[in-house]
């Protein structure tokens, strides 16, 4: 889709320097020919702080494009951000959302209709993200689906179309913004899951996408180190949004596998304290945010976590609630949420 400047978006005027980032790696000294962009070395080649900084970064006037902005995590980050002073480039499917969002977030802002999965229609939107900020310094990549059912019984389609959405739609953004957020040395935060961490029976399309996601993240960081780009991973537990309640409602079985669950893995934050923690790790240009903050101990338990006694005890327990999954799956007669199967087919944001 091409993409539509957002009413009362209209870009600024200004100039295109990039913005000075005290701290995060580079000389900011300013000699009479003007500032100096050789990066700090602290020995054995390594750029300093250009992966991980503890300045906080002033969000004033920042240029940030979030996609899967019209509703849930992505509309309310979004928010905060301009809360803070931040401008706004709003990304994704649903126009009259998008559009009612960036009124709502007043003058200085703009939005583009875009698919992630669609990698002409995201350079087109980026572009246009571009030309009405004047730049990008923040990339919040967002977009994502789930979708249910185990590899024996999901829709193969609908599989294809999660990997391509959560983890080929964050390649897809990142190389269309990378450009920009080289020139402005910037920060983007790639949204994974809890659900890379752990086992996901029955929603192996989701777990395998979000490892996916996490792995790229952590390839991009040291690729982009040496262009002063920080990359931020978050992993998030349950979050109050439509596709957790979504298939709650749909899902009895989905309700009885959550409730299994031991704390935190069961835990529900609320998108409001999942949008704070997002825009903390912004501020600070953080390596990854979990949420809630105890989800971060799955990082280091992982080796126990896919253990062969972790496996024997979760097969044991899923041996009666997975078929139960299955049927009510086939009944269902999809393999995604209502909202997502609303969707054209291999569309997401």
């Amino acid at each position: 889709m091409r993409p539509r400047a957002g009413e009362g978006a209209a870009p600024l005027a200004g100039t295109r320097s990039g913005p000075t980032h005290v701290g995060h790696g580079y000389d900011d000294t300013r000699p009479a020919h003007g500032r100096s962009k050789r990066p700090l070395d602290p020995g054995f080649g390594l750029p300093s702080k250009s992966i991980y900084s503890s300045v906080t970064m002033d969000l004033s006037s920042k240029k940030v494009l979030v996609t899967g902005a019209a509703r849930g995590i992505g509309a309310t980050v979004a928010r905060d951000l301009a809360a803070r002073g931040a401008r706004l480039a709003l990304v994704g499917l649903e126009p009259d959302g998008l559009a009612a969002l960036a009124r709502e977030l007043g003058p200085g802002h703009t939005w583009a209709e875009a698919d992630v999965t669609d990698g002409a229609a995201l350079e087109a939107a980026v572009a246009s993200s571009d030309r009405a900020l004047g730049g990008l310094d923040v990339v919040v990549a967002n977009a994502g689906i789930a979708s249910f059912g185990t590899v024996r019984t999901i829709d193969p389609d609908a599989f294809a179309r999660t990997v391509d959405v959560n983890l080929t739609g964050v390649f897809r953004t990142v190389r269309a913004t990378l450009p920009h957020l080289i020139e402005s040395r910037g920060y983007v935060l790639i949204v994974s899951s809890l659900a890379a961490l752990v086992p996901t029976m029955g929603f192996s399309a989701y777990g395998s996408s979000k490892a996916g996601a996490e792995a790229f993240a952590d390839a991009l960081r040291i690729e982009v180190a040496r262009h002063g780009v920080s990359v931020g991973c978050a992993h998030m537990s349950w979050i109050d949004t439509d596709m957790v309640r979504d298939a709650e409602r749909e899902l009895s079985a989905f309700r009885t596998m959550r409730e299994r669950l031991p704390w935190p893995l069961n835990s529900t934050t609320s998108v409001a304290a999942c949008s704070a923690a997002f825009v903390r790790a912004i501020e600070r240009r953080s390596r990854r945010v979990n949420v809630p903050r105890a989800i971060g101990l799955n990082h280091w338990i992982r080796p126990v976590v896919h253990s062969r006694l972790v496996d024997t005890v979760m097969a044991r327990d899923a041996g009666n609630v997975l078929p139960r999954l299955e049927a009510e799956i086939t009944a269902l007669g999809r393999s995604v949420s209502e909202k997502v199967a609303a969707l054209r087919p291999g569309r997401g944001g």
